[in-house]
């Protein structure tokens, strides 16, 4: 399952050329079809997940023991398949953790004069880590669900003490604002993504992955001066350029909502394993930070130009 965010890349759902099924007419709910786009057909060449035809122990561990005692063969198990539940169940999961962390690190680490330095040493950290191992799990070709939920404990730590900082010393309130408009953003793109207002094809692919991969770029260049040159650096993140860019990673993040949204649909389509839904929540819950911390950037910068 391949993340839309615009820093990590995992295996798709499909194997045409990394996109997440286009063009293909998977069948909802039904069986795997062998096509070239669907990694999840049983006997397709190349795919990890196709059982060796004629295998009395594809998908029924009784298989052997049913053909010594004479009982007729069974359908193959569909229990093993992701569905949506999976998906919401692991999200939900990945995002409690996450959460839970968060309100911790806001309530045990204080952002007053003669802690701040230290708390937000902390929050630093945390994101190192939390960095380090997103990119583990996004070069493993199997989620591992504890790496995921490690990520999401100290990814929360670090929007605790950023959160906490801006709401604390910038803004009253721009956390529950931040996670409000990330709510509703989210809310936003999955009524018109289900309305088809939203259609993600190769060229919808093509024109995010190339916005983001600017932008990303733009951002470290902007830092490195920041870091050697002292200040703003080149200004992309305060001031007036800095709403610019922080609507621009907005809109950014709901096209990465729309293509996790159909890496999910292309997933229950076409019969992926049920461990990949962790992989669905792990590319969510990227995004969803992406938009929370950019509505938390743009509500700071907005409020210190008062």
């Amino acid at each position: 399952m391949r993340s839309r965010n615009p820093v990590f890349s995992r295996r798709g759902f499909s194997r045409d050329n990394g996109y997440a099924g286009f063009n293909a007419a998977p069948q909802a709910g039904g069986p795997a079809v062998a096509t070239q786009g669907n990694p999840y057909a049983q006997g397709t060449q190349g795919n990890p997940y196709a059982q060796p035809a004629g295998n009395p122990y594809a998908q029924n561990p009784y298989a052997q023991q049913d053909l010594q005692y004479g009982t007729p063969p069974q359908a193959p198990a569909t229990t093993g398949r992701m569905t949506m539940d999976d998906v919401v169940i692991r999200t939900a999961s990945t995002l409690g953790v996450l959460v839970v962390t968060a309100a911790l690190a806001w309530a045990l680490l204080p952002v007053d004069d003669a802690n701040i330095n230290r708390s937000y040493g902390i929050g630093i950290g945390a994101a190192l880590i939390g960095m380090v191992l997103a990119l583990v799990q996004s070069f493993k070709r199997k989620p591992t669900p504890a790496l995921i939920l490690l990520y999401a404990a100290f990814e929360g730590v670090f929007l605790g003490v950023v959160s906490s900082v801006v709401d604390n010393r910038i803004a009253d309130g721009a956390a529950m604002q931040a996670v409000i408009g990330t709510m509703a953003v989210f809310a936003g793109v999955l009524i018109a993504y289900k309305a088809g207002w939203i259609r993600v094809n190769r060229r919808f692919y093509g024109f995010v992955m190339a916005a983001a991969l600017g932008f990303v770029i733009l951002m470290m260049v902007n830092l490195l001066f920041a870091v050697f040159g002292g200040g703003d650096g080149l200004g992309f993140r305060s001031g007036a350029l800095g709403v610019v860019f922080g609507i621009v990673g907005i809109i950014l993040g709901a096209c990465f909502l729309a293509l996790d949204f159909k890496q999910v649909e292309d997933g229950l389509a076409y019969g992926a394993p049920r461990e990949e839904a962790w992989f669905a929540a792990f590319g969510l819950t990227l995004t969803l930070v992406w938009i929370y911390l950019e509505f938390l950037r743009l509500i700071a910068i907005l409020n210190s130009n008062d």
